[in-house]
């Protein structure tokens, strides 16, 4: 059984905390048709990077921050479907709330709204698209999540589910649990280890003499 000894953990929001598969495949697919793109192609390409960021790779013609904008304002309108993964509301619930946030390449609004439709609490250091210039895989929204929480990103835990958000967490010196929830686990081989899901996960917490959590997991691959 892995066991990690880490100061706090940071995880990725869509496809780690929440899957939200279905709305994204729905909308971004549409919006792809609309504009005469592979549609497959930039689901696949789009998942765990900023949107405004996609839109600049997949059709670089366009208005990038105006194309960006309506299509967060459909995801922000659309949460048919949207659901609480597995483990995802216990591990949460056994985590102190200044040794973890949340690090997504989604906006604010629809960060928020998402949040809100899963009933999961909000983390007041919680990194979006918002507060950075520079999205996953660059380390900047990582390095970001970790200094929110006052620690180095060295002792820190990432849960991914994306090759962008691993790579973007390596890069800040963390290490990183991938979940295949949204790309088959091939991809996600960069990773430190694979799980099939937060509820393989357990914590340990000792605030009292100030130690680092330690996170147990009991079903791995890798």
């Amino acid at each position: 059984m892995p066991t990690f000894h880490v100061n706090a953990i940071l995880f990725d929001l869509d496809g780690v905390l929440v899957d939200s598969t279905p709305c994204g495949t729905r909308i971004w697919t549409a919006w792809a048709n609309q504009n005469h793109l592979d549609a497959a192609y930039v689901v696949h390409i789009g998942h765990g990077r900023p949107t405004v960021e996609t839109v600049r790779l997949v059709a670089p013609h366009l208005d990038a921050p105006h194309q960006a904008e309506l299509i967060e304002q459909t995801e922000i309108a659309d949460v048919a479907g949207l659901e609480v993964l597995p483990g995802a509301r216990a591990l949460l619930a056994a985590l102190p709330p200044d040794r973890y946030t949340i690090v997504t390449s989604g906006g604010r609004r629809l960060a928020t709204t998402r949040l809100h439709a899963a009933g999961l609490a909000i983390p007041p250091t919680m990194i979006t698209a918002n507060d950075i210039t520079h999205g996953k895989p660059d380390p900047q929204p990582y390095l970001a999540g970790a200094a929110a929480l006052g620690f180095d990103p060295r002792t820190c835990l990432v849960f991914e589910d994306a090759p962008s958000g691993i790579r973007a967490a390596h890069a800040a010196g963390a290490t990183v649990i991938a979940l295949p929830t949204t790309y088959p686990r091939e991809e996600l081989a960069a990773s430190d280890l694979i799980i099939p899901s937060l509820a393989a996960v357990s914590v340990t917490v000792n605030l009292e003499q100030n130690l680092p959590l330690r996170i147990d997991i009991a079903a791995f691959q890798k």
